[in-house]
C-alpha cells in the first residue's frame, strides 16, 4: 500500500476514534457532575496537572521516539530491531512510572497540601498513580502500531480505555448507591486506573498477533537501541514538560493577572472559565482530524527519510500542510460569520462568543503547525521542535504577564494568535535550513 493511502487510512481511523471518544467524554462529564456534584468534581479535575505531569515525563517523549525509530527500521527492512526497541522503550517507561508511583505515594499530602491547595486530593494522588504503568505500556504499543503505519491498534485501545473508565464508575456508583452509601469521588479516580488497565490488555493481546510481545532481545541489542531512543525522546520530553508546567502557571496567573485589569476575583474566574470551557474546546474541537493527520504524518516522513526521497518527503508535507491550512481557513470563516451565534445558541454567553471569533484567526495557523512539528520531529530534528515551543511557550506567559494587566483577556487572545505565528515562522525557517542542506549536498 503507498505511504499517502495509509497516511490518509490511519488518520481517518485516528480521528473517528477521536471524536467518539470525545463525544463519548462530553456525556461522561455531565453525569459526574450530577453524580458526584461540582465540589467533588473540582477535586477530581485538579489531580489532573500532576497525572499529566507525570504522563509527560515518563512515556511522551519516548512514544515519539519510538514511533520514529520503528518506521526507520521497517523501512531498511530490519524488524527485528524494531521490535528491540520497543521492548526497550517499555522497559523504560516502566520503570520511570513505578519511581513515579513512588514519589507521589510518599509525598501525596505535601503536594495536595502546599500544590494543589487542597488535602483531600491526597488521596486521590495515591488512586490515580497506580495507572501510570499501565499508561506507559499502553503509550509504547501504540508508539510501535503509529511506526508500522497500523493505526487501529490505537484506536481501538484509545475507545476501550474510555468505554470501560465509563462503563466501570457508573457500576461502581450504582452499586455505592444500592449499599446504602454516599458514593465518594475516588471512583471516578478508580475509573482511571480501570480504563488505563484496559487499554493496556487491550493493546498488548493485539501486540501478541505480531510477535512482538514474545520477543526478548539480548543485552547488548537494548542497549544500541536505548542509545537511539534516549537522544530523540529527551528534547520531546522536556518540550511536552513545559506545556504541562505552562497550563499550570496559566490556571494560576490569569485569573490573578485578570485582577490587575480591573476584574474582580469572581469575574477573574468567570471569563477564564468562559475561555477555556468554552471558547477553546469549540475552537479546538476540529483539531481532532489534524491532529489525527500529524500522528500518521511523522512515521510516513521518518519511512522517507531513510529511504533518501527527500523530494516525497517534500511533496507530502505540501499536501498535508495544504489541507490542514485550508480546513484552518474553512473553520477560521466559520467561527468568524457564526461565533457570536454559537456562544448564544450553546453557552448562552456573548463573552464566549466574542472569544470565539477572537480565537477563530489562529485556526489556520493551529492546525497548520501540527502537520509542519510532526514532519520536523519525523526528520529527526526533535530539538528543532522543542525550540521552536519553548519560543512559543514564552510568547503565551508573555501574553499571561504584561498583555492581560493592560488589555484584559483580548491580550491574552492576542497573545496566543502571535505564538502560532511564531511557530508557523520558525517551522518555515528549520525546513528551508534541511532542504537548503539537502540540495548542497546533491549537488557536490
Amino acid at each position: 500500500m503507498a505511504v499517502k493511502h495509509k497516511l490518509v487510512r490511519g488518520a481517518l481511523i485516528l480521528t473517528a476514534a477521536g471524536l467518539i471518544s470525545r463525544l463519548m467524554g462530553f456525556f461522561f462529564r455531565i453525569f459526574l457532575s450530577h453524580a458526584f456534584g461540582e465540589e467533588n468534581v473540582g477535586l477530581y479535575q485538579l489531580v489532573f496537572p500532576i497525572y499529566a505531569l507525570c504522563l509527560s515525563i515518563g512515556t511522551s517523549g519516548i512514544q515519539t521516539a519510538l514511533s520514529r525509530t520503528v518506521a526507520r527500521k521497517m523501512s531498511l527492512n530490519k524488524p527485528v530491531e524494531a521490535k528491540n526497541a520497543l521492548i526497550c522503550a517499555l522497559f523504560i517507561t516502566v520503570v520511570l512510572s513505578a519511581a513515579e508511583i513512588l514519589a507521589i505515594q510518599q509525598n501525596a499530602e505535601a503536594i495536595a497540601l502546599h500544590f494543589l491547595g487542597d488535602a483531600r486530593c491526597a488521596e486521590l494522588l495515591v488512586i490515580i498513580s497506580y495507572a501510570l504503568p499501565c499508561a506507559s505500556v499502553h503509550s509504547c504499543i501504540c508508539g510501535y502500531s503509529y511506526g508500522i503505519q497500523k493505526a487501529g491498534v490505537p484506536a481501538v485501545s484509545q475507545l476501550a480505555e474510555q468505554s470501560v473508565r465509563i462503563l466501570s464508575v457508573i457500576f461502581l456508583y450504582f452499586f455505592f448507591k444500592n449499599q446504602g452509601s454516599a458514593p465518594p469521588v475516588s471512583l471516578a479516580v478508580a475509573g482511571i486506573v480501570i480504563g488505563e488497565s484496559a487499554s493496556a490488555l487491550c493493546s498488548a493481546r493485539s501486540l501478541s498477533r505480531t510477535g512482538a510481545a514474545a520477543h526478548m532481545p539480548s543485552p547488548r541489542a537494548l542497549r544500541r537501541s536505548a542509545s537511539e531512543l534516549i537522544p530523540l525522546s529527551l528534547p520531546l520530553t522536556a518540550n511536552r514538560t513545559a506545556v504541562t508546567l505552562l497550563q499550570s502557571i496559566e490556571a494560576a496567573s490569569i485569573p490573578a493577572c485578570l485582577k490587575l485589569y480591573t476584574h474582580s476575583s469572581s469575574e477573574a474566574l468567570i471569563l477564564y472559565g468562559v475561555l477555556t470551557g468554552m471558547a477553546l474546546p469549540c475552537v479546538l474541537f476540529p483539531s481532532a482530524i489534524t491532529n489525527s493527520v500529524a500522528v500518521m504524518l511523522m512515521p510516513a516522513v521518518a519511512e522517507k527519510q531513510a529511504a533518501g526521497k527527500r523530494s516525497d518527503i517534500f511533496s507530502l508535507l505540501r499536501r498535508t500542510a495544504g489541507s490542514c491550512f485550508i480546513l484552518g481557513l474553512s473553520c477560521c470563516l466559520f467561527f468568524l460569520l457564526f461565533g457570536s451565534f454559537i456562544g448564544r445558541f450553546l453557552f448562552h454567553s456573548e463573552t464566549a462568543g466574542s472569544f470565539i471569533m477572537t480565537l477563530a484567526w489562529i485556526c489556520p495557523f493551529l492546525y497548520t503547525n501540527a502537520a509542519m512539528l510532526s514532519t520536523i520531529n519525523g526528520l529527526g530534528r526533535t530539538t528543532a521542535t522543542f525550540l521552536i515551543n519553548a519560543a512559543s511557550l514564552l510568547i503565551r506567559i508573555a501574553g499571561v504577564f504584561f498583555a492581560i494587566p493592560v488589555f484584559g483577556m483580548q491580550g491574552y487572545l492576542w497573545g496566543l494568535l502571535a505564538s502560532q505565528l511564531a511557530v508557523t515562522f520558525l517551522s518555515i525557517l528549520v525546513f528551508r535550513s534541511e532542504f537548503k542542506a539537502h540540495s548542497e549536498r546533491t549537488s557536490l
